[in-house]
């Protein structure tokens, strides 16, 4: 999560973007950064040898969009109208008012944020504002939804950007995907590894995250970021953070939790939060409805 300006920049000088936490950080430096090697992890899903691997699409930073901490991206789900107020995707740790408490549910919350929405290329070609933050928690998951005072209709014809379809389906290990991060206006590629029980940061524990291959080494600022499978094109997840240090447990330094209770801190590797399990709590109109059938988010 959230790592204090001093210790982004120090790291982004000296470590060259290694492996921090997928979090905040206030302005872009005017160099790209190099990730440096980690330990690779197993993969936890054995690959089939004789199956026809699936078509790659070229993933870009159209419909992205960069926030003043973080990343995000214009969002829709399979059964949103063009005619319905489009929705912005990061992080609960992202949130303008400060990061949920453990248990803390946030709908209908009044915001006038503004995201700058980014073409193929990654050239900022609008703004966009938000009159709502639809739904944010840190409980479970690490995610927050804002409702734009644009259609999806209105963006496309103005800008000629679409927004990206959130896939309603669990993710597979192994599937090849993208970090697309809108404030550095960088993509990070690799597949996803594995799936934790529960990841545990600090106070907050999320369930059933998306752990990366180790060339993912998304930095401070890609939080929020969608994940996209690079065979759909759809988002899967939203980057939210990495193990930093090699501490066990502590903020910036997130451990793995298995059923049994056994912890596992691996330095160096970065997750995800799925969000296949979000357009059940949305209904016509792209608006929140939480006691949906099938609707499993925290509620308040």
């Amino acid at each position: 999560m959230r790592k204090p300006l001093v210790a982004v920049l120090f790291a982004l000088v000296l470590a060259g973007a290694g492996a921090a936490p997928a979090v905040a950080a206030p302005a872009p430096p005017t160099v790209a950064p190099a990730p440096h090697a980690v330990a690779p992890v197993r993969h936890t899903a054995a690959s089939a040898p004789h199956a026809v691997a699936p078509t790659l699409k070229a993933v870009s930073l159209a419909g992205t969009v960069s926030l003043s901490n973080c990343s995000g991206s214009v969002i829709r789900f399979p059964n949103s109208a063009d005619s319905d107020p489009a929705l912005v995707l990061s992080n609960g740790h992202c949130l303008e008012t400060g990061f949920p408490d453990p248990g803390e549910v946030i709908v209908g919350q009044s915001s006038s944020r503004t995201f700058g929405l980014l073409n193929s290329a990654g050239t900022r070609v609008a703004t966009l504002r938000a009159n709502k933050v639809a739904y944010s928690t840190m409980t479970d998951t690490d995610i927050t939804i804002y409702q734009l005072t644009s259609t999806y209709a209105t963006i496309k014809n103005s800008y000629g950007i679409s927004a990206l379809t959130v896939q309603d389906t669990h993710p597979v290990a192994g599937t090849a995907i993208t970090v697309a991060s809108g404030y550095w206006k960088r993509l990070y590629s690799c597949t996803i590894d594995g799936f934790v029980y529960r990841l545990k940061e600090g106070d907050w524990t999320w369930k059933d995250s998306v752990r990366y291959t180790s060339a993912c080494q998304t930095i401070g600022g890609t939080s929020g970021s969608p994940v996209v499978d690079q065979s759909t094109g759809k988002v899967v997840a939203v980057n939210n953070t990495g193990n930093e240090s090699g501490e066990r447990c502590t903020v910036d330094n997130p451990c793995e939790v298995d059923a049994n209770g056994t912890v596992t801190v691996r330095q160096g590797i970065n997750y995800a939060e799925e969000t296949y399990q979000i357009p059940a709590c949305f209904t016509t109109g792209n608006k929140l409805d939480l006691s949906l059938s099938g609707c499993v988010l925290p509620k308040p």
